[in-house]
């Protein structure tokens, strides 16, 4: 008996702190320029970080949905940490020389998509 009490109160503890941690998620949706599917790979790996828990680019829209917990991370952060690996955002914009370095295809300024 003492043992099936001590597991009841062992599974609540588990069952309390997942509850507190989905608490402290947030989800944020901003544009993020970019043309195909190596694009959204790349968009997708550079949010794999502590801190976001879930992210996903979706290439007609060109809104990239982010879950993330705020204590870790900020969206200008993970807005900055895209432009890093070559897509424009709402507030940043990709240095030349990383954009210039992108697979052609992947060249989202020209306005063609290929």
């Amino acid at each position: 008996m003492k043992t099936l009490s001590v597991l009841i109160m062992l599974l609540c503890a588990v069952v309390l702190t997942a509850a507190s941690l989905d608490d402290d998620v947030q989800q944020s949706r901003f544009k993020v320029n970019g043309l195909c599917g190596m694009c959204k790979t790349r968009i997708e790996r550079a949010m794999k970080i502590d801190g976001v828990s879930k992210a996903q680019w979706n290439k007609n829209t060109q809104i990239l949905t982010v879950s993330y917990n705020p204590a870790l991370i900020t969206v200008d952060s993970l807005q900055r940490r895209l432009a890093s690996v070559g897509h424009d955002t709402e507030r940043y914009t990709a240095a030349d020389s990383i954009y210039n370095a992108l697979p052609e295809c992947c060249h989202y300024r020209t306005g063609t998509p290929h």
